[in-house]
Formats: structure tokens, C-alpha cells, sequence
């Protein structure tokens, strides 16, 4: 299994190469933004869930891992915005160049920062466990769609986690957001 390092970053090429093919056919432009929509959304999910919890608390990036999260949903807003427009029109070529520029400062951003952080904090054989749990979580959302059916901590408000993490006696629960207090919780259980 590759590391969880180079799955990402085969995202980011396919992710550009899309880009590139968008920019170029304008006819195949509704199809080609359903396979970024597809894509974006999987790698987000599977990134925010498996690997940036693990950037926060064993690389000690949690600002970068939560800037990198609310990039994702800045994308996936703009994203939605492109998919209710015309592709034949001026607005459209303006948005989808601030689309893709935003992605390409994401995509810069992780390459430099997040992902060389994550592989000098965590062993090879953690990178792999890693690459495993998020091509898991990444097929998982490409195969169900927006059936959003996760690992249920969509269910859980962050007060039942928290409460959950209090009884668990967690440590570090009180600056922990929705995601890692899942994540922590359901460490617990597992161990």
C-alpha cells in the first residue's frame, strides 16, 4: 500500500490535469466538473477525517490542518456556485479561474507545509496505516455519494463527543473540534 503522502498527491495531480482539461473543453465542461465535484469531495472528507487529526496532534499543525479543512469548504462552495452556471459564458471562465487558483494555493500550501510535516512527525509504517485508512474513507465516499453514511461521527453532535470524551477521560477534549473529539473517541473504543 502507498503512503498516505503520495495518495494525496496523486489527487493533486489528477485534480490538475482535470483542471487543465476543463480550461481547454469547454463542451465536456458539466462532465468534467461532476469528476472534480466526485473527487474534491472524497479526498476532502477522507483528508479531514483520517489524515489531518493526525496533523494536528502528532505533527503539531493543528492551525494548518484547520486552515486546510476550511479551504476545503471555500473549494467546495465555489465548486457548487460553477455547477449553476452556464459554461458558455465570461462569469464562468472568471470563476472558474478563482476556482482552480484556490485549489492550486491549497494544493501548494499541503505539499510545503502539512504533508512534509506529517512525514517527519510519524514513521513509514504510520504513513502506510494512514494511506490505508484514507483510500478506505475516499472510496468509501466515491462509492456512497452523499449518502454521507461515515463512521457515524456525522450522527454525533460535538456536545454527545464531548460528553463522550469526558467520560472516556480524554485528554486535551476542551480544544478539540468535532472531528478530532471524534477521531479521540473512537480511538478509545478501539483500543
Amino acid at each position: 500500500m502507498a503512503d498516505v503522502v503520495e495518495l494525496i498527491m496523486q489527487d493533486h495531480r489528477t485534480l490538475e490535469k482535470l483542471f487543465d482539461e476543463l480550461r481547454q473543453d469547454a463542451g465536456r465542461r458539466p462532465e468534467l466538473l461532476d469528476k472534480v465535484a466526485a473527487l474534491l469531495t472524497a479526498h476532502s472528507r477522507a483528508e479531514e477525517e483520517r489524515v489531518y487529526p493526525v496533523v494536528a496532534k502528532d505533527a503539531g499543525e493543528r492551525d494548518e490542518a484547520h486552515h486546510g479543512a476550511e479551504e476545503h469548504h471555500e473549494a467546495e462552495e465555489m465548486l457548487e456556485k460553477l455547477r449553476g452556471m452556464s459554461p458558455e459564458g465570461k462569469e464562468f471562465e472568471e470563476k472558474l479561474k478563482e476556482f482552480i487558483d484556490a485549489v492550486k494555493h491549497h494544493v501548494e500550501e499541503e505539499e510545503s507545509d502539512i504533508l512534509p510535516a506529517l512525514r517527519d512527525a510519524v514513521s513509514a509504517e504510520r504513513l502506510k496505516e494512514l494511506g490505508t485508512a484514507f483510500a478506505e474513507r475516499r472510496r468509501q465516499e466515491l462509492t456512497d455519494g452523499s449518502s454521507g453514511s461515515g463512521s457515524g461521527s456525522e450522527e454525533r453532535t460535538k456536545d454527545d463527543l464531548y460528553e463522550e470524551a469526558k467520560e472516556l477521560d480524554v485528554h486535551g477534549r476542551s480544544t478539540m473540534n468535532k472531528d478530532e473529539l471524534a477521531e479521540a473517541v473512537d480511538h478509545q473504543h478501539s483500543s
